[in-house]
């Protein structure tokens, strides 16, 4: 019993310092943990007070750098405002000197006026005292006065006029003439043809002169049907191997002298076999006269022109006017008409065709009377030309009025290509005709002493009377005599008008 006593009792004192023991370690544990628990605060505690310590100081810098900024800022306004303001004191303190000198010149201004006023009225007064002095002196009215004096400015101011309306025509022609000059020489440099002088005769080589015999026939038939069958004349002369072919028909004689050319080669000469020849080269010569009336037109650029024109410009290559070709004048015309209305801004197309066609009456001018440049109109009017071209045809040797400036051109481009050297040929006597009539036409003006046609014709010369013409009746008598020479005579080119007035005081020593 005492044992067990004992062992409970042992026991339980192991119990209570187990229990004791455990109570001291969890309380051990628990204080450790406390401590530690503690430790971690304080520590994320020091990390709070860093972290916020931190961000007060960069609070405290960026406050302190937007004060910075913002005073910066605010000074730099406070400067401009005080240069502004220091513009405004000057620009203020400117205006004002300038209304004190305006002031100060208005008022100089009205000292002055009321002194002109004043002067103003005293050379009134003077003046009218002047003029009744004046009209005391000259026993003149101041109406007479006024009447003289108009009169005496009258005269100066005609004189003056003539001399200035004779600087500006002087100063106008020179200025045209150069104009002129630059437009036809450019047009000439661009266009050159040869010119073919050709004759109312063609002459046919003959390989012997015992083919002479031959054309002449038995009897002369052979040479008689030629002539019935050609409407020429063959002329058999001395020439050694040589016919002349003779006609004012240029068509006429061409025929001939293919058909001709032919019965020599062929050797045949007989009157059937001449009438077959004939009509043979007549159709070879009109199919020439075809295919160069199209060649023509195709290569001066008239397109659409009717069979019948194409025929009558064919014809042009067997006529000619003064030795000059009419045909390769026409398209010299054509050319030259062309090239000036396109520096002038004119229809180039009018110019052109109405330049190719401006001589297409002359290919029946032997058929119909009048003149060529009627005839021509009539045709191009028939076979439905443009009125512009119908009238420059018509106009371009004055027989009609100019109706366009494409119909001046046509005429300006006639008399270059048949005026310039070595186009045309004239007689003698037509030459001396013209010029003795130029002459006449001068003198017969009232105060002309004499008058000299010179350059070829190309210029006259007039000497007045001094004491019947002034020198503004010169300027008027040249404009007169030019017209008239333009109204009564033909001539190409143009004609120079010169009125010299020449006076001469002689005295002799003694």
């Amino acid at each position: 019993m005492d044992g067990t006593v004992t062992a409970v009792g042992v026991a339980l004192a192991v119990g209570l310092v187990a229990f004791a023991l455990g109570y001291m370690f969890r309380q051990y544990m628990a204080q450790t943990k406390m401590h530690k628990m503690q430790e971690d605060a304080e520590r994320m505690l020091a990390q709070a007070k860093t972290r916020f310590q931190e961000a007060e100081l960069e609070a405290r810098s960026a406050a302190l750098k937007i004060r910075d900024e913002v005073e910066q800022e605010i000074k730099t306004r406070r400067s401009e405002l005080g240069r502004q303001e220091r513009r405004l004191q000057q620009r203020r303190a400117s205006l004002d000197r300038r209304i004190d000198s305006l002031d100060k010149r208005t008022r100089r201004l009205e000292t002055r006026e009321k002194h002109l006023d004043g002067k103003q009225q005293e050379l009134e007064q003077l003046r009218l005292k002047e003029l009744t002095e004046l009209e005391r002196i000259s026993n003149l009215s101041e109406e007479e006065a006024k009447e003289l004096l108009l009169q005496r400015v009258k005269d100066e101011a005609r004189q003056d006029m003539a001399r200035i309306i004779r600087e500006v025509e002087s100063q106008a022609q020179a200025e045209a003439d150069r104009k002129a000059r630059e437009i036809i020489t450019l047009a000439i440099q661009r266009m050159a043809s040869d010119q073919v002088a050709e004759t109312t005769i063609s002459t046919v080589p003959l390989p012997n002169d015992e083919m002479k015999g031959r054309i002449i026939g038995r009897g002369g038939r052979n040479i008689r049907a030629i002539e019935n069958a050609t409407g020429v004349d063959l002329l058999i002369d001395d020439t050694p191997e040589a016919v002349i072919v003779s006609s004012f028909d240029p068509v006429r004689r061409e025929i001939a002298r293919v058909a001709l050319s032919k019965l020599i080669l062929d050797g045949r000469i007989h009157p059937a076999r001449i009438e077959t020849v004939v009509d043979k080269a007549q159709r070879e010569v009109e199919a020439i006269i075809q295919e160069e009336g199209e060649r023509t037109a195709y290569e001066v650029g008239v397109h659409g022109l009717p069979q019948e024109l194409i025929t009558l410009l064919g014809q042009l290559k067997y006529r000619t006017s003064y030795g000059q070709n009419v045909l390769m004048h026409s398209v010299e015309t054509c050319y030259l008409a062309s090239m000036m209305a396109e520096e002038l801004g004119a229809d180039v197309a009018v110019a052109r065709e109405a330049g190719l066609l401006h001589d297409i009456g002359k290919a029946v001018s032997h058929e119909v009377e009048g003149p060529h440049a009627q005839i021509g109109a009539e045709i191009a009017k028939r076979y439905g030309r443009s009125p512009e071209v119908v009238n420059a045809i018509a106009s371009h040797h004055g027989e009609d009025e100019y109706q366009t400036l494409e119909a001046v051109l046509v005429e300006a481009a006639d008399a270059i290509s048949g005026a310039r050297p070595g186009a045309r040929r004239e007689t003698l006597e037509s030459y001396l005709k013209r010029v003795e009539s130029l002459e006449n036409l001068a003198g017969s003006f009232p105060g002309v002493e004499k008058s000299y046609a010179i350059q070829a014709g190309r210029e006259i010369r007039i000497i007045v009377k001094p004491e019947e013409i002034d020198d503004l009746g010169i300027i008027s008598l040249s404009r007169d005599i030019a017209k008239k020479v333009e109204e009564s005579m033909q001539y190409p080119g143009q004609i120079k008008v010169t009125v010299v007035r020449e006076t001469r005081a002689v005295d002799y020593a003694k």
